[in-house]
């Protein structure tokens, strides 16, 4: 036992407290990494939800009213013919997040209950390097992927 000058016994941290402190650390350090997600990044990703949810309407809606819904991107965003009430621009209004999208060809969304097997390849025109896409076999819902090894510049004929 250690005794200070003035006769007081001196003591130290208890291991539990010492715990506890590096654990208010470790999740300051957390959220401070969360909150330092690059924008562009997560502008991306939701953007690549919410088409992957349009998709899945114009679907839905093709064939609910039993007639073909065409969807196909354009210079300011994109179109779903045959469809009502659906929108036609991305959510993003920043110029340095903009985002592209390329087709092979228009996607028919219907109005038969199985399509062909489609997708759609999104990037944001400032960073070509990160692509997502949203595909569908033709039988389950459309859905966001990763890159998978696709090349990083936009594809020939791509919109501007």
């Amino acid at each position: 036992m250690l005794i200070s000058a003035a006769g007081n016994e001196v003591r130290g941290f208890t291991l539990l407290e010492l715990m506890v402190v590096v654990a208010i650390v470790a999740m300051a350090s957390v959220a401070v990494t969360l909150s330092l997600r690059d924008s562009g990044q997560a502008q991306l990703d939701t953007e690549a939800q919410r088409l992957a949810a349009l998709l899945e309407s114009g679907r839905a809606q093709s064939r609910t009213l039993g007639v073909p819904v065409v969807w196909r991107p354009t210079a300011t965003g994109f179109v779903f013919e045959g469809a009502s009430a659906l929108p036609s621009h991305w959510q993003n209004t920043d110029p340095t997040t903009d985002i592209a999208a390329s087709v092979t060809r228009p996607l028919l969304l219907g109005p038969e209950p199985l399509i062909s097997p489609q997708r759609v390849r999104l990037w944001m025109r400032a960073q070509p390097g990160r692509v997502l896409w949203v595909a569908t076999d033709g039988v389950r819902p459309f859905a966001v992927q990763a890159d998978g090894g696709a090349s990083a510049a936009p594809p020939t004929g791509a919109l501007p």
